[in-house]
């Protein structure tokens, strides 16, 4: 006997879909789009997820139906962040409970033919421009169920395009926010660097209050072109009792390269699927991570290295810590195609065990077709070595200090790769925050 799937705990119906688009204004052919995309959510639906890479994700407890898309204007101004105002930016934008409450670039970037804003607007404004590239490169709608409920009910996003030979000195901001409880977002943030362009992006995730029930079904597609650069940095800081998938990839093209920075602090539980493709001859990739989860948190992480040209290089490096009853999964692949000889590609995952109650399951993976490649691979896990802490506070030093101290060394090979100083100096102060500790007078 076959069982009944439950459509409303697992996933949205078809008349939540129906009345989403009724609150919608938009052009046809974004419609048209979003019911190819239901149709294929709805296939998945009736298909088990890949059990090598949600074998470890709990989802029994997930449950769609208390949560939906919001159709009230939004106000960010009291939501409390931790980049925003800390830097000079060269343009910001503010997304809270599904819809963009705020947007603004310098008028120098404008007039070089940048585009900044809100992915709707400005979608709508530049199709030929920009449709090529939306859920069509990067990401595609028929990649996952993930992929496919975000591509059919997705609402704010960031649009960053940079024109040909365009440097972005600036950084710029997104904020993707919750202020409302049972709230699903759908947000999406697509950057495109055109050859020989350079820009910089700092994106934080954030709840208004620590109470709100919150669901983020979020798609981050980077497309770095020839001898392009790009910074991307994502802060996902959640409160504990939000859900957080995201479908997430970078192409990058012959001699681009890109930096990506993911930071996993907040969320009930969160599964992030990263693809890294580096298409062209000499594309480079360098991905960072850092993670401290705390109660019981489980923080998911799905992540492919796939070189398919000659030349090609990645690195990608995470470090997690874990206390209380939290959990961490990584399972990483490097991928190396026929084509891609000399290729050289590396990833490794560390990770600190405050407590004896924490877990972390870390597994690298090498899927090699091509014979003259430098492929290497490494994880490690252990706990923090108790003579170090007696021989802090044997010097007057409290424990909790001193397992800052830890920490903070645990977490400062990932730092030295990070150039941009806010970005380190948050992580700093919101790793004290995990401590429970203050914030330290500087000497």
């Amino acid at each position: 006997m076959t069982a009944t799937i439950d459509i409303n705990r697992i996933g949205f119906s078809a008349e939540v879909f129906e009345s989403f688009l009724s609150t919608r204004t938009e052009p046809s052919w974004i419609t048209d789009a979003r019911r190819v995309a239901y149709a294929q959510y709805e296939e998945f639906l009736g298909e088990e997820l890949d059990p090598e890479e949600f074998k470890r994700v709990d989802l029994r407890i997930f449950n769609a139906a208390k949560f939906r898309p919001s159709t009230d204007d939004s106000d960010a101004s009291s939501v409390s962040t931790l980049l925003a105002g800390e830097t000079e930016y060269g343009g910001s934008i503010r997304h809270v409970n599904g819809a963009t409450s705020h947007a603004n670039v310098s008028a120098d970037m404008t007039s070089k033919g940048v585009l900044f804003g809100d992915l709707q607007t400005l979608l709508t404004e530049n199709r030929e421009l920009l449709e090529p590239y939306f859920l069509k490169q990067a990401v595609r709608p028929d990649a996952d169920r993930f992929a496919a409920w975000h591509a059919a009910f997705w609402t704010s996003g960031t649009l960053l395009y940079v024109p040909q030979g365009v440097e972005v000195e600036l950084p710029l901001h997104s904020l993707i926010a919750h202020t409302r409880d049972g709230v699903a977002d759908f947000g999406h943030t697509l950057i495109i660097v055109e050859d020989e362009a350079k820009a910089t992006l700092l994106e934080e995730t954030t709840s208004a209050d620590e109470d709100l029930n919150g669901l983020h079904v979020g798609c981050v597609e980077l497309i770095v072109g020839k001898y392009a650069n790009l910074r991307y940095v994502q802060l996902q800081n959640w409160n504990q009792k939000t859900w957080h998938f995201a479908h997430q990839a970078g192409n990058v093209a012959s001699e681009g390269s890109l930096q990506w920075t993911v930071v996993g602090l907040g969320s009930r539980l969160s599964h992030i699927h990263q693809d890294i493709n580096l298409n062209g001859r000499a594309a480079t990739a360098e991905v960072n991570g850092v993670t401290f989860a705390s109660d019981r948190q489980k923080i998911s992480y799905y992540t492919q290295q796939h070189h398919k040209a000659q030349g090609t290089h990645s690195d990608l490096l995470y470090k997690e810590v874990l206390r209380d009853e939290s959990r961490v999964i990584w399972r990483g692949m490097i991928k190396v195609d026929a084509a891609a000889q000399q290729t050289d590609g590396y990833q490794r995952s560390d990770a600190l065990m405050l407590s004896s109650d924490a877990r972390c399951d870390n597994i690298p993976g090498l899927e090699i077709e091509a014979d003259d490649v430098r492929c290497t691979h490494g994880a490690t896990t252990g706990r923090v070595d108790e003579e170090q802490i007696f021989y802090a506070e044997s010097r007057g030093i409290s424990e909790k200090e001193a397992m800052h101290m830890i920490v903070e060394g645990f977490f400062q090979q990932v730092y030295d790769r990070i150039p941009i100083e806010i970005v380190r100096e948050t992580l700093s102060r919101t790793v004290q925050g995990k401590l429970g500790i203050e914030a330290m007078a500087t000497v």
